[in-house]
C-alpha cells in the first residue's frame, strides 16, 4: 500500500458522470467540483471506461483511473451519452451489461484501496456506489463522504431492496451532502441520517457570462427571430416533448419564435418524429451536443431558456438542474418546471418563472407572456446574475467540500 509521503488529504472521488476527454460533452460538475479544491488535498478519481478514452491518465494534478467493465471495450453501453438510468430504460445491451459493470466497480474499487492509502472516499450517487463504500469501510476501515445528486434516490423506487441498500449506505457514512433541498428531503425519507448538508453544484462565472453573446449565431437562425432555447440530456425526465407541443400556440403568438434543442441522448429520435409530425421542421431544431465556447455563446445569445422537467413514472427528475444556472450566469430569463431541486435557484417571479410540470399550455402561455414583458425579462436576469455570483459559484461549492473534508478527518483522527 502506497502511503503518504506529501502530507496531503488523500481522497478518492468516485462517480459515473466524469469527462472523457478534455471537451468531452459529458456533465463535468464532478470534474469541475474536484478541480476547485484547494492544492492541499489529493485527488484520485475512479469512473467508468468508455471506448476510446484513456484508462489512466491526469488532468491538472488529479489522478484519473476508469475501469473497463464490459469486453470488447468498443461495446460498452452502460454510462455516458445519457446516463445510466436512461440507458437501463432504453437499451436490452445496457441492461445485460450491468451486473458487469457492478461486479468491475467492486473489483476495482477493492484493488485500488488496496494499494492507496486514501484519508477518505468521496462517492457520488447513493447506489451503487455508496453500498460498495460501506463494504469497503468495514473492510479497509476507510471513511466515506456521500453525496446524492437526485436521480439516485428519486428513481429505483420500484426496485425491491434497493431503498435498503441506500440505507444502509447512509447509516454507514460519515455525512452525506445533497445538491439540493428536495433531494435533502428525499435522503431524509429514506434515513433520518444525522449529518447531512446542502452543498450545490455550482456555474463556471469565469466561462458562463453574458459576453458570451455572439451576434453571428444569432443570425443563423434569423436575427430578427426570438431564440428559445432548451439544453439537456434527450431522456425522458427532461421533458422536451411537452416543450415541443407546446410550440405551435408560442409560434400562432409569436411567428418568430424559434427553439433550438441541444443534446444527445436516447429520445432523439421519437423527438426528430414528433417535431415532423407537429410540422414544426422550420421553427425547431435538434442539433446535437455542443461543448466549450459554443454551448457558452449558445446560452447567452438566447433570448430565453426553458427546462420543462418533470417527474417520471420510476419518480426521477431533476436533482438541482445546473443548466438553469449556466443559463442564469449567461444573462438569460429562464423558464422551468416546479418539479425536484429546480426551484433553489428558480424562485418564481424572482430569478425565472416556474411552470407546471408536463402542461404544455402552460408553457405556451408563459413563454409569450414573457417575449411580450421585455421590463419582466431584463429584472429576472439582473435578479439572477447577483443570484448566481452570490450563491452558486463553483469557488463556494469547492470551498464548502473541501471544509467538510477536513472537518471530517481531523475528527476522525482524534
Amino acid at each position: 500500500m502506497q502511503g503518504n509521503p506529501s502530507g496531503k488529504l488523500r481522497v478518492l472521488v468516485i462517480a459515473t458522470t466524469f469527462p472523457r476527454w478534455k471537451n468531452d460533452q459529458e456533465p463535468r460538475f464532478v470534474y469541475d467540483l474536484c478541480r476547485n479544491l484547494p492544492k492541499d488535498i489529493d485527488i484520485h478519481v475512479l469512473a467508468p471506461h468508455a471506448p476510446e478514452a484513456k484508462e489512466s491518465e491526469i488532468w491538472e494534478g488529479m489522478k484519473i483511473t476508469r475501469f473497463p467493465y464490459f469486453y470488447p471495450r468498443s461495446l460498452q453501453k452502460l454510462c455516458y451519452e445519457g446516463g445510466i438510468i436512461p440507458k437501463l430504460k432504453s437499451s436490452w445491451l445496457a441492461r445485460l451489461q450491468l451486473p458487469f459493470f457492478l461486479a468491475a466497480l467492486l473489483i476495482r474499487l477493492i484493488k485500488i484501496t488496496g494499494e492507496n492509502r486514501f484519508d477518505l472516499i468521496h462517492c457520488h450517487w447513493l447506489i451503487p456506489q455508496g453500498f460498495f463504500c460501506a463494504l469497503i469501510k468495514f473492510f479497509r476501515g476507510t471513511p466515506y463522504i456521500l453525496t446524492a445528486h437526485g436521480g439516485d434516490v428519486y428513481s429505483f423506487k420500484n426496485l425491491p431492496g434497493v431503498r435498503s441498500l441506500i440505507k444502509f449506505a447512509l447509516k454507514h457514512s460519515t455525512i452525506c451532502t445533497v445538491n439540493s433541498q428536495a433531494t435533502k428531503d428525499k435522503v431524509l425519507k429514506i434515513h433520518r441520517i444525522p449529518n447531512i448538508q446542502v452543498v450545490p453544484m455550482g456555474v463556471d462565472l469565469g466561462q458562463f457570462s453574458p459576453e458570451n453573446y455572439n451576434q453571428d449565431l444569432k443570425a443563423t437562425i434569423g436575427p430578427d427571430n426570438f431564440l428559445l432555447l432548451a439544453v439537456g440530456r434527450l431522456a425522458s425526465k427532461k421533458g422536451f416533448n411537452f416543450l415541443i407541443d407546446a410550440m405551435p400556440q408560442i409560434i400562432e403568438n409569436i411567428p418568430t419564435a424559434r427553439l433550438v434543442i441541444i443534446g444527445f441522448g436516447p429520445q432523439k429520435d421519437s423527438l426528430e418524429k414528433q417535431i415532423q409530425e407537429l410540422g414544426l421542421t422550420s421553427y425547431v431544431s435538434l442539433i446535437g451536443g455542443k461543448k466549450g465556447k459554443e454551448l457558452r455563446d449558445w446560452f447567452a445569445t438566447a433570448d430565453i431558456f426553458i427546462g420543462p422537467s418533470i417527474i417520471t413514472p420510476d419518480g426521477d427528475t431533476e436533482g438541482q438542474g445546473v443548466v438553469f444556472l449556466e443559463a442564469m450566469a449567461s444573462g438569460t430569463p429562464v423558464i422551468a418546471s416546479d418539479v425536484g431541486g429546480v426551484k433553489d435557484a428558480v424562485r418564481d417571479g424572482y430569478s425565472g418563472l416556474l411552470v407546471p410540470e408536463k402542461n404544455s399550455q402552460t408553457i405556451a402561455t408563459t413563454t409569450v407572456e414573457l417575449i411580450k414583458n421585455k421590463p419582466l425579462r431584463d429584472q429576472l436576469v439582473q435578479n439572477a446574475l447577483k443570484m448566481v455570483h452570490s450563491d452558486y459559484s463553483w469557488e463556494n461549492s469547492s470551498k464548502s467540500m473541501s471544509e467538510l473534508y477536513h472537518q471530517k478527518h481531523a475528527h476522525l483522527s482524534k
